[in-house]
């Protein structure tokens, strides 16, 4: 199969970009895979592509940028020049921009690849009806919800022209299939990007005890309140504290942490990372004595706690939304907060930095949940979705196929 994947890609800044890299590494290792081409944004440097495992060619074709109105042109006759099997979209709603018309044009590819026939999936990582427009710096005014929620009901109805659309969490599947009456949406879980094959070391190193969070910050995700929640257990506990902010700016909030850095300079051990590179992370995650979510809403499933699961870590969470019931669903556990309550976040905090066996225990029931979807299950799945379509569309080339391949397993006779 040779397999198309439209993405942002590192060392891209728009969003879904580390998702995209871990599909990429995975997909190429199939023995089903052929060839893939990465049609993907427009970046200053080159394309992270260096895997180090055996695998399959990566054609990158850099065909389309951020807020441009004519991806949807550019990206079609990218798509016709390469001729692939199969299409997978890696998307959310803001992926081609944040102007409506840009946005919209993308998220008409999908419709595009149905009707020139070519079997295509759409991993939809988040749905409107269950994002907080005013939390996730979208807007705050009322009026311009509703207006926000039509366009997103019409961009909704746009994707759903996809062969199958998959999203992370069964609560989509619920509203997709009752709001919509859609019949081609599947679940398939986030997955998680990186499992060891050695198990994590539960031992931190000397020093303080690292709190840290990681992200996009500014909109849905704001750390003052976790600066201020540590500085409590601080005073509580007498313990040696670092908070460490891991990650960049929401692109809707430009100049937000440079803001609470200036705000809480008086605040010791506060540690800004910056963009943390691919190869930073396992040391980021290691390092930490407790991954926090200081989030107000939430917008899908999480990167962040499937790779906090991954290196078996101790989670503290607010007990709201998409979060609560990826917990649920997926068997994670942690410490659960009131989002607007930064008491609430210091006791939840406390309980983990306190008590090492919690934290421990903690930490290895979250490796458990993350090692039950690894990236190479996840990857699987899509590759049955696509025969499945592809069967669907082309019955009698799937028959051909499969009477080839009987004929070849066949024993010989010699007279």
């Amino acid at each position: 199969m040779k397999l198309a994947i439209v993405t942002a890609y590192p060392p891209s800044k728009v969003t879904l970009n580390e998702y995209a890299y871990h599909l990429v590494k995975h997909f190429r290792q199939k023995e089903n895979v052929t060839e893939i081409v990465l049609l993907t944004d427009k970046t200053e440097g080159a394309k992270d592509i260096a895997f180090t495992e055996d695998g399959c060619k990566i054609t990158v074709k850099e065909c389309w940028a951020f807020n441009s109105y004519t991806n949807i042109l550019n990206v079609t006759k990218v798509i016709s020049k390469t001729k692939p099997d199969a299409v997978l979209f890696n998307l959310q709603f803001m992926k081609f921009g944040d102007k409506k018309i840009a946005a919209a044009l993308g998220l008409m590819l999908p419709l595009v690849c149905k009707l020139k026939k070519i079997p295509n999936i759409v991993l939809l990582h988040n749905i409107l009806e269950e994002v907080d427009l005013g939390s996730a710096g979208f807007t705050s005014s009322k009026i311009m919800q509703k207006v926000y929620g039509f366009i997103g009901t019409s961009l909704t109805r746009l994707i759903l022209q996809a062969d199958t659309v998959a999203v992370t969490m069964q609560k989509y599947v619920d509203i997709l299939e009752k709001k919509y009456k859609a019949k081609n949406v599947t679940l398939i879980p986030h997955g998680t990007f990186e499992i060891s094959e050695e198990k994590p070391e539960y031992n931190l190193p000397q020093g303080p005890l690292q709190v840290m969070t990681f992200g996009k910050f500014g909109t849905y995700k704001k750390v003052e309140g976790m600066i201020e929640a540590v500085e409590k257990v601080r005073a509580s506990t007498g313990l040696d504290l670092e908070v460490v902010i891991a990650g960049m700016d929401n692109p809707n909030v430009p100049g937000y942490l440079a803001k609470v850095q200036e705000d809480y300079k008086h605040v010791p051990q506060v540690r800004f990372t910056g963009y943390v590179e691919e190869y930073e992370v396992p040391t980021l995650f290691k390092e930490s004595a407790v991954v926090v979510f200081p989030y107000t809403s939430t917008t899908g499933s999480s990167g962040v706690l499937h790779q906090a699961g991954s290196y078996g870590k101790a989670v503290v969470m607010p007990d709201l939304g998409d979060l609560a019931l990826l917990v649920k669903d997926e068997g994670y556990k942690g410490e659960f907060f009131e989002p607007t309550s930064v008491d609430s976040l210091a006791t939840a905090i406390e309980a983990i930095v306190t008590n090492d066996t919690h934290r421990i225990a903690l930490g290895k029931s979250n490796y458990q949940a993350a090692t039950a979807y690894p990236m190479e299950k996840i990857t699987d799945m899509y590759l049955n979705k696509f025969d499945a379509i592809i069967a669907k569309k082309s019955p009698s080339k799937t028959a051909r196929k499969t009477k080839e391949k009987a004929v070849v397993l066949e024993p010989t006779t010699l007279e």
